[in-house]
């Protein structure tokens, strides 16, 4: 992403985990190393930022100048998932790339199945084999999943096994099977994955299906008095659609710390991404694999999240004065959610369109955050006003912002008035929300914007005023926006809408995405 840049890094993590004191040690060591980005692939579930190692040392990674960029979390599809929502944090979820892996499972009844796969091994050759599914062993479902120790050598010796994916790693269930005497494994999703396909470095001859394949096959298992299979490998293929895609595990929003605030910010590459490798580990990571690589690879929010992390950096180089907010506005409101075809943004996780719950902004746009045209920029101290608005105590807030004495003479009347680039309204009590939001100009002198609201049935947004005029570079305008839920409108906890607000004029479009919730 920034191929110039020079990376430090620093090691907080061991067998046992990533403690906190480690990460701060690192932030620490990191800031007064005068870093411009820090990049953390590693998260845990959402807490209040208080208690949350990685806000507290990002707060301050901030008040430096420095972005911090971090993964939202694996933890998708399951909704209100997404880890690292401190909103001083650019909070990453991962997407696919035009990029794929094909391998392919021919059954014995001549149907061909299409799926992904690493192994660059020997292969099967191209008889077919028996196929085997072990549903249940002693009452459980340990052998369909392929657990460790649930595979009969007597029973799958010499055969190509069916696995579903879910509660062990995917390369893992390879290595159980080639222990129990496997000579092939069709990886199949569950609804829990969907139709995402990750590849893997399998060490034996494997294919990663989706749920509907994996369905089919599972039918052919029951219907066949013998089933067979043969697997063969693709290579690589470019330019594949439709691309983007969100990946599955990307964990979803809404931030359930601050509701107020719409979480993931961003998605970016994070599916079969290829990367330098640590020749300490075989490819898998798997005590057991002895082979080794200078290159893998690997998916996961940790690796979009670095992706962001060099985005950040080249734009650091190229805006040296912008904040690490500004970066952050810049990634965002010019981010896309379009895909190859012109086809909005889809969900692995159920085939149909994704949600700024699983986007956030959108896919980030390298180019177009170069000129983002303008900014919605935040200082330390709106972050501050931002924590007393909160429910916390004064030592809460100073537990966070690392400053004694300190004293919340200016809050919020509610947390989304913080400037972020992103709207998610909470309708409760009242069915009106107002917010107040400031626009800086980092594009040229004389700028001319128009407002254009995009909005959900049942909702009514109005924008003042409707046109903003920036005389000179540095001027910062503001607007409010007033949202109210439509009377007689039936909502839930589960009806959640979305829409945009987008500030244009002829060469930028600065937008916003919009969520609304119904408590």
């Amino acid at each position: 992403m920034a191929v110039h840049a020079r990376v430090a890094s620093y090691k907080v993590c061991w067998k046992l985990g990533c403690f906190g004191s480690d990460i701060l040690a690192a932030m620490d060591k990191a800031i007064s190393d005068g870093v411009d980005v820090l990049s953390l692939s590693l998260g845990s579930s959402s807490i209040p930022y208080y208690r949350d190692t990685i806000a507290v040392g990002a707060f301050k990674a901030m008040e430096k100048g420095v972005f911090v960029s971090s993964s939202a979390g694996n933890a998708g599809p399951t909704k209100a998932s997404v880890a690292n929502v401190a909103p001083w944090m650019m909070t990453v979820g991962a997407g696919t790339l035009d990029r794929d892996f094909p391998a392919y499972a021919s059954l014995g009844n001549g149907k061909r199945y299409s799926g992904v796969s690493l192994y660059s091994g020997k292969g099967m050759g191209d008889k077919q084999v028996e196929l085997v599914y072990l549903r249940n062993n002693n009452g459980s479902a340990s052998a369909s999943l392929c657990l460790a120790g649930s595979l009969d050598p007597d029973v799958v010796r010499g055969k190509v096994v069916f696995c579903d994916r879910g509660v062990s790693p995917r390369a893992e269930k390879g290595m159980v099977v080639k222990k129990a005497g496997g000579i092939g494994m069709i990886l199949a999703n569950t609804a829990a994955s969907g139709e995402e396909l990750v590849a893997d470095s399998h060490m034996l001859p494997a294919v990663a299906v989706g749920r509907k394949t994996g369905d089919e096959i599972r039918e052919y298992l029951k219907s066949e008095a013998k089933p067979t299979a043969v697997l063969s490998f693709g290579g690589t293929v470019l330019g594949v659609k439709p691309s983007p895609v969100v990946a599955a595990f990307s964990s979803r929003g809404p931030n359930t710390v601050t509701p107020q605030i719409m979480k993931p910010d961003v998605i970016g590459p994070g599916v079969n991404i290829l990367a330098g490798w640590s020749g300490v580990a075989g490819p898998t990571g798997l005590e057991g694999d002895t082979r080794r690589t200078r290159y893998n690879i690997l998916s996961g929010t940790s690796m979009s999240c670095p992706h962001i992390s060099g985005l950040a950096a080249l734009l650091k180089a190229a805006h040296p004065k912008w904040s690490p907010s500004a970066i952050k506005s810049a990634l965002m409101t010019t981010a896309y959610t379009v895909d190859n075809t012109n086809s909005m943004l889809l969900d692995a996780a159920h085939g149909q369109f994704s949600t700024p719950w699983a986007h956030g902004a959108g896919h980030v746009d390298p180019h177009k955050a170069l000129s983002p045209g303008l900014v919605y920029d935040i200082s330390t101290k709106e972050y501050i006003a931002f924590l007393c608005s909160l429910d916390y105590t004064m030592k809460q807030v100073e537990a966070v912002v690392n400053r004694p004495n300190l004293n919340c003479t200016r809050r919020f009347r509610d947390p989304g008035q913080l400037n972020y680039p992103s709207f998610s309204i909470v309708f409760g009590k009242s069915r009106v929300v107002r917010y107040t939001r400031r626009l800086t100009n980092v594009g040229s002198a004389g700028s001319v914007y128009d407002v254009v609201v995009d909005a959900p049935q049942g909702v009514e947004v109005d924008v003042k005023p409707k046109q903003l005029v920036f005389k000179n570079v540095g001027d910062r305008m503001r607007f409010t926006v007033t949202f109210m839920s439509k009377k007689g409108v039936n909502t839930s906890r589960d009806d959640d809408a979305f829409g945009y607000i987008t500030w244009k004029n002829g060469e930028n479009q600065v937008r916003s995405p919009v969520a609304f919730s119904w408590v």
